[in-house]
């Protein structure tokens, strides 16, 4: 019984994982449609409306309780405030890559990403990695440094995003909030910095909703469902997934970023890049060759 659990609970991850990173790799599209809002401004609508979305789903699904507990725990609220920070910047530097032409930066970052997960299952987690795993995190790292040679300088877009994610997402694995409950209160964390800012600095043609047209007031509130959805399915599937399991599924975003950079934004691919690109992409699929391989043996364990 307790096997059949543990598949199910599995299956769902599998789920929420995939759900989570196709909706993370089409999110481009969107934040592309609202380019000439200043990056600033698209985070504070991010915050604004996920903030009273989030909150009407706690209110349907009857789980303020939950939230009135969590805030009777400050130790960990403050484990989550730390968190936030995290999960902002990665916010703010992917809209900003986005809406400025790096999104084959944000794409490279998303690709570290998952090798960046394993080697966090092993410093945090306590995950013992196989030496192939090894040898994919350390491909990885050779990535970065022919970033560096070639460029003379760190794919800062690319490591911001990775580390930051992968170490929000570590955070939010070890903390005892659902889904739904942290999100909330991450964003309800960020609220009054978002306020002040749109208060008192926001100044762009578009800061003002009255003047807007309603296609875009639209598009800035849709910023609650573009945050709210992927964001969930993740934390959900963190929660039923192995850390390091999880850079399977983290191939499916940014595969998408960098076939809509390719062929819809029509950014440039150097011949430097396409080599870091390669290398990293070598390294996936050392890992996938290593973790498909070590499940099929484990099945068979089972069955026998």
């Amino acid at each position: 019984m307790q096997t059949q659990a543990a598949s199910h609970q599995t299956k769902q991850g599998v789920f929420f994982a995939t759900a989570a990173y196709s909706m993370w790799g089409v999110a481009p599209l969107y934040f592309k449609t609202v380019g000439h809002v200043p990056a600033m401004e698209i985070l504070s609508h991010r915050i604004f409306w996920s903030f009273g979305l989030v909150l009407l789903l706690l209110i349907v699904l009857k789980k303020m309780a939950l939230v009135r507990a969590a805030l009777k725990q400050p130790k960990q609220l403050a484990l989550l405030g730390f968190a936030t920070l995290l999960i902002a910047n990665n916010w703010f530097l992917f809209i900003w890559a986005t809406t400025n032409d790096h999104v084959l930066d944000a794409s490279l970052g998303y690709f570290i990403n998952p090798l960046l997960n394993i080697a966090i299952g092993m410093l945090v987690f306590a995950e013992r990695l196989r030496p192939m795993q090894w040898l994919a995190v350390g491909m990885a790292c050779a990535g970065v440094l022919v970033q560096l040679v070639t460029y003379g300088s760190i794919p800062w877009v690319a490591v911001g995003l990775a580390a930051s994610f992968a170490t929000y997402g570590a955070l939010r694995k070890k903390l005892p909030f659902d889904s739904l409950t942290g999100l909330w209160l991450e964003v309800t964390l960020l609220l009054p910095v978002m306020l002040f800012y749109f208060v008192f600095f926001a100044d762009s043609s578009a800061s003002n909703l009255l003047l807007n047209s309603w296609q875009l007031n639209a598009l800035l509130a849709a910023a609650g469902v573009v945050t709210t959805l992927p964001l969930l399915c993740f934390t959900a599937a963190t929660q039923r997934l192995r850390y390091s399991t999880l850079g399977f599924f983290q191939y499916i975003g940014p595969s998408i970023m960098f076939l809509l950079a390719i062929f819809v934004f029509h950014e440039p691919l150097q011949i430097e890049r396409l080599f870091t690109f390669l290398i990293i992409w070598s390294a996936l699929a050392l890992y996938s060759y290593d973790a498909l391989r070590t499940h099929k043996r484990l099945k068979a364990q089972r069955a026998s």
